[in-house]
């Protein structure tokens, strides 16, 4: 029979001992299925809705602690902590929906669930604006949270699955900084469940079953579940990688979640400032981050000037570590500013500045810890970062909780110490993994079987 064009014969291994090499379908040199072929206008495009649906979900997560006073007075609710609730309702809802959803992604596809999460999470916004009671409001932003999760997980997976190595941080820096219907109008750029589906079609066209590839599932359909369910549990708790970094960004997601109880404290309460204009006070965290994603050119620079792995030809995942290193730095200065700048007399604009530090920090773990776990993961990276968000949704919403007292109880100056002294204990972290996260990926059982 003749080879057909779209796919190459590649060498057997131990996982597929069984099957015919010159069966195994593949993708080829400059194939024009392979997702990171594709054309740059429509990859850039796929960036750019994956940003602007993750940024829809992150303001329908965020914009609710703007509503908290009207909705203690619509419901009659004398207690901040129950209000506050919607909040970490919502954000538990992400984190079981990324562990659930970015498995499903792997097993069927993320576009499937892509469109079905749109749909479901655009109803679940509804019951919220309509709700005649508070308990209405808190289950309807737990599943809200639950089908934005498609998002928070798998958006990183999409963008990382059409672009290149070199490009990744970024592209993922073009996803953090954008702003639902970009979904739709995407197609399927998973490569095991495009594969799959070409090994299906070469199957039927050709009559012979003998065609696979190495994604085929050999399991039952309940057992295919249970195990893409478990796979980002299993990293998040065995996984050296997996578990200091969800430690260390689930820290620095927490305090950062923080910061939407500390900034209506400071500004309203302690400045007597409306909560309209509360709002701008928002503005020197924003331009930090963006300040992160436009030194990314200068960063890919530095990234290049790293050692050169002999076989890939480009540096190793640990070389854009180095970024994350300095975003440590930079978040306990600015929370350290923000808490001794807080009070007046103290002009409003030193603690505003405060956030340029702080938002360009958390700009640069965010971006370079994604690019980091994307890059040492590859086609399982949705799994890495699904256990991630367990760890930094599940401390983001109970944190706030405690927020409210912790600022009214310590004062703004100590109790921002307090996070800030807890950013520096663990600034070792990424410094670690930039001297010798090479040696970490080596002995990871996961890695060294090339998933």
């Amino acid at each position: 029979m003749e080879e057909p064009k779209a796919f190459r014969i590649v060498p057997n291994s131990e996982d597929v001992m069984q099957r015919d090499p010159q069966f195994e379908v593949t993708w080829e040199d400059g194939d024009p299925e392979n997702p990171r072929n594709w054309s740059v206008w429509y990859r850039s495009f796929i960036v750019a809705a994956m940003s602007f649906s993750t940024t829809i979900v992150v303001i329908y997560t965020t914009m609710y602690t703007s509503g908290i006073a009207g909705i203690q007075q619509t419901f009659d609710i004398s207690s901040d902590i129950v209000v506050l609730l919607g909040l970490t309702t919502n954000l538990f809802g992400l984190a079981i929906g990324s562990v659930i959803l970015s498995s499903l992604s792997e097993i069927y596809g993320r576009r499937l669930i892509y469109l079905v999460s749109v749909t479901l999470f655009a109803l679940m916004i509804l019951p919220v604006a309509l709700a005649k009671n508070i308990e209405a409001v808190l289950i309807s932003r737990f599943f809200g949270g639950f089908f934005g999760g498609a998002w928070i997980a798998s958006a990183p997976g999409s963008v990382t699955d059409v672009t290149d190595d070199k490009y990744r941080a970024l592209a993922i820096s073009c996803w953090s900084l954008g702003t639902m219907n970009g979904p739709v109008l995407v197609k399927e750029t998973y490569a095991p469940a495009l594969l799959r589906q070409r090994t299906r079609r070469i199957q039927k066209e050709t009559d012979d079953e003998r065609w696979w590839c190495r994604y085929d599932h050999e399991e039952t359909g309940f057992q295919i579940v249970k195990t893409n369910m478990i796979r980002p549990l299993r990293m998040a708790v065995l996984e050296p990688i997996c578990v200091f970094w969800n430690l260390y960004v689930g820290v620095v997601y927490a305090v950062l979640f923080l910061c939407f109880v500390a900034y209506p404290i400071v500004f309203e309460e302690l400045r007597g400032w409306s909560p309209g204009l509360a709002g701008l006070s928002y503005c020197g965290i924003g331009a930090g981050t963006a300040i992160a994603v436009s030194l990314e050119p200068l960063i890919r620079r530095i990234i290049s000037m790293h050692p050169k792995n002999p076989v890939t030809g480009r540096p190793a995942p640990e070389a854009a570590v180095f970024a994350v290193c300095v975003g440590s730095v930079l978040i306990p200065i600015g929370e350290f500013w923000f808490a001794w700048t807080a009070r007046p007399p103290v002009h409003w604009i030193c603690p505003i500045l405060a956030g340029l530090p702080f938002g360009l920090g958390n700009g640069l773990v965010f971006i370079y810890a994604t690019n980091y776990l994307a890059g040492s993961y590859t086609v399982y990276a949705a799994s890495s970062l699904a256990g991630n968000s367990i760890v930094r949704y599940g401390l983001a919403g109970v944190l706030p909780l405690a927020g409210n007292r912790m600022y009214h109880a310590m004062g703004a100056e100590w109790a921002g110490t307090m996070l800030a002294l807890i950013e520096v204990v663990l600034i070792p972290i990424p410094f670690i993994f930039y001297r010798y996260g090479n040696r970490i990926r080596m002995r990871s059982p996961m890695i060294m079987k090339g998933i």
